[in-house]
């Protein structure tokens, strides 16, 4: 491009001042402006990452995070969830952020770009602890930082994660450097800066699906948004244009520009409204295959040794997220269309973390059905819907479909799945009374005068001498 193009995409770049409408929006945003329907769906996210975390810190890669967190040392003033002790705040968003993302059973939000959920609240949760923040405050942020995740999100669409980034981590940063901006009451310019200060550290690959880098990449998500906000509250500087200016976020990371998407009010006013939570231990992605196969078990009666053969029509990106044909470990098959088909069908409980063992994905009953299995990835698709058609040994054809696309608009029903899944994943690791008393505090969490009660009990009960 010549240095004359260069200057003229410059100049029409700069037309579009993304980082500051978004630094505007984010930094006034108040408890008050607050929807009640909003207010609950932040309830109900914490909620929901409590489990998940707490949860997630019995797996292996929490183990050796803590032990480096332990080894690094720093002031102990924020919890490390489902552990009992406290660490410095920059370690225990990595920690907490990486925790929540390593059973892949946390929120996502399509229209917001990611699971947002752990990038966002290991962060705000850290610094609310730290600070005394209160439960208003603590929700505002949460708010916020989902509204930064969607904007950065649409100003550089699909295209950015189909080149391959994890837009959990990069877009992520974003949304974690919004809210814990917003909770440090940080003004526009600094929120601005804290932008351009996370544009710096957004990294993270889909080609790290499978193993323990994808959840760490939450936890770096989750540690580069805290940083840049801290970091902005002493006066560090940036470029404020990070996200719209030439060689900045956009350029640099998609091939897409979309600035008007990025100034946009949310569609019906806010990024948190379109949260989706899962009952599947996996991958999102597999969710509506999982329906479709439980739907015609039990619609038909239908187990593995009727079956001849099973084709699922797809959107075609899933075969760079969730298509690993023959998963070795629990942890593969989480991303693995085949394999989670086979289990849903051979009467597997996709929902236990028990599940995804290496001992559960090694029985040959589930190879032999998962081999029966044909995708169909369509490029004209709709995301995390899918169809499915059984052939069955007896010559019949029967067939399913699901849309995992939209979220839940009875929030009651919500609130009491999200309960029963919070209690089965907290009260093995927590006990009966902290877990019931955790859930308490999650789902009225704006009416606590401050967040450590929160911190307080999401750790188990202490050895008595």
């Amino acid at each position: 491009m010549s240095a004359v193009a260069l200057e003229a995409e410059s100049h029409s770049r700069s037309r579009f001042p993304v980082t500051a409408h978004v630094a505007a929006k984010v930094s006034s945003l108040r408890y008050e402006q607050l929807p009640a329907e909003i207010v609950e769906l932040a309830r109900q996210t914490l909620l929901d990452w409590l489990a998940v975390a707490i949860a997630g810190s019995r797996q292996e890669l929490s183990r050796i995070l803590v032990e480096e967190a332990q080894d690094q040392g720093g002031r102990p003033v924020a919890t490390l969830v489902g552990h009992g002790f406290k660490t410095s705040i920059q370690q225990a968003a990595l920690v907490n952020g990486a925790t929540s993302h390593a059973l892949d059973y946390d929120d996502t939000n399509f229209v917001a770009y990611g699971h947002c959920g752990v990038v966002i609240i290991p962060a705000i949760l850290a610094l609310a602890e730290h600070r005394n923040a209160s439960g208003k405050d603590f929700v505002t942020a949460l708010v916020a930082g989902f509204e930064a995740n969607g904007s950065a999100g649409s100003l550089v669409g699909q295209a950015h994660y189909d080149r391959g980034f994890h837009s959990t981590a990069t877009i992520g940063s974003f949304g974690s450097a919004a809210a814990c901006s917003n909770l440090l009451r940080l003004d526009d310019q600094q929120t601005a800066t804290a932008i351009g200060i996370a544009a710096c550290q957004t990294a993270g690959l889909k080609s790290m699906f499978g193993t323990m880098c994808k959840p760490l990449h939450a936890g770096k998500a989750a540690q580069n948004g805290l940083i840049a906000a801290t970091l902005a509250a002493r006066g560090f500087t940036s470029c404020t244009e990070a996200l719209e200016c030439e060689q900045g976020f956009a350029t640099t990371h998609s091939p897409e520009f979309h600035p008007q998407d990025a100034v946009a009010a949310a569609p019906g006013g806010f990024y948190l409204r379109h949260n989706l939570f899962k009952y599947h231990a996996a991958c999102y992605i597999t969710h509506a295959p999982i329906e479709c196969a439980l739907t015609l078990r039990h619609t038909h009666g239908i187990g593995p040794h009727d079956i001849d053969s099973v084709r699922l029509k797809v959107q075609a990106s899933a075969k760079d997220i969730c298509s690993i044909p023959t998963p070795r470990t629990g942890l593969e098959a989480k991303f693995s269309l085949r394999q989670v088909i086979a289990f849903a069908f051979g009467g597997v409980d996709t929902a236990s973390l028990a599940t995804y063992s290496d001992a559960v994905v090694a029985d040959p009953r589930l190879h032999d059905l998962r081999r029966r299995v044909e995708i169909d990835f369509r490029t004209d698709w709709p995301r995390a819907y899918a169809e499915m058609e059984v052939r069955l040994k007896d010559g019949r054809v029967v067939s399913a479909s699901h849309d995992a696309n939209q979220p839940s608009d009875d929030l009651p029903q919500q609130r009491r799945r999200l309960s029963a899944k919070f209690t089965s994943l907290v009260k093995p690791v927590l006990g009966e009374g902290r877990a019931r008393k955790l859930l308490e505090h999650a789902l009225r969490v704006d009416e606590l005068g401050s967040m450590r009660d929160v911190a307080a009990v999401a750790v188990p009960e202490p050895l008595k001498a």
